[in-house]
């Protein structure tokens, strides 16, 4: 049965039925409904502490951009930029996206540096389509600390991980992520 429900929730998202969270809630409804997964059970795996947690730092981003803030954020790193390469600019944005993300979520993280990144690109004369997708894939890219994704704290106590096994091996990942990604995005989307 779970597996059905989780079909047909996957066919009606590819198939342009429903939007992905209305389907999948659907998804994760039904398989209460049909006792596939014991309404007991969904209680004792509700981590509030983290439903709390993603609840509060929306309004932090957008206070941020309220009160001015992100245009002195990006004033700053277009002055730290000036100087470098289109290429360096774009990693600069990448580097800045993945170390916000540890201290907000990366739905957040967006949300803050999103108007930075157009803001920072425009100030330096390139197109901002680059710069804004460095920080969807740096705010998605959160691998040195286990707050800064919902994954990474979901899997640490049950995965038996300590806070310092995310970055010694999230490091190198980052890396990597940055080393593809630049040129990747340079090339399918030229400033």
């Amino acid at each position: 049965m779970p597996l059905a429900i989780l079909l047909v929730a996957m066919a009606a998202t590819a198939f342009g039925v429903v939007p992905v969270a209305p389907a999948f809630f659907a998804a994760a409804a039904a398989m209460v409904l049909t006792r596939a997964l014991p309404l007991r059970e969904v209680y004792n795996r509700i981590d509030a502490p983290i439903l709390i947690m993603l609840a509060c730092l929306i309004p932090v981003s957008d206070s941020l951009r309220s009160t001015g803030g992100t245009e002195i954020i990006a004033g700053w790193l277009s002055a730290t930029a000036s100087t470098l390469p289109g290429w360096g600019a774009l990693v600069l944005i990448m580097v800045a996206a993945m170390a916000v993300t540890p201290f907000l979520n990366n739905a957040a993280t967006v949300l803050v540096m999103a108007p930075i990144a157009a803001t920072f690109a425009t100030d330096l004369g390139y197109a901002p389509e680059a710069f804004l997708l460095a920080v969807a894939i740096g705010a998605g890219c959160d691998f040195l600390t286990p707050i800064g994704h919902q994954c990474n704290t979901l899997v640490m106590v049950p995965g038996g991980y300590k806070f310092s096994d995310y970055a010694r091996l999230g490091l190198p990942l980052s890396l990597l992520v940055i080393l593809v990604g630049v040129p990747m995005l340079m090339l399918v989307w030229p400033f």
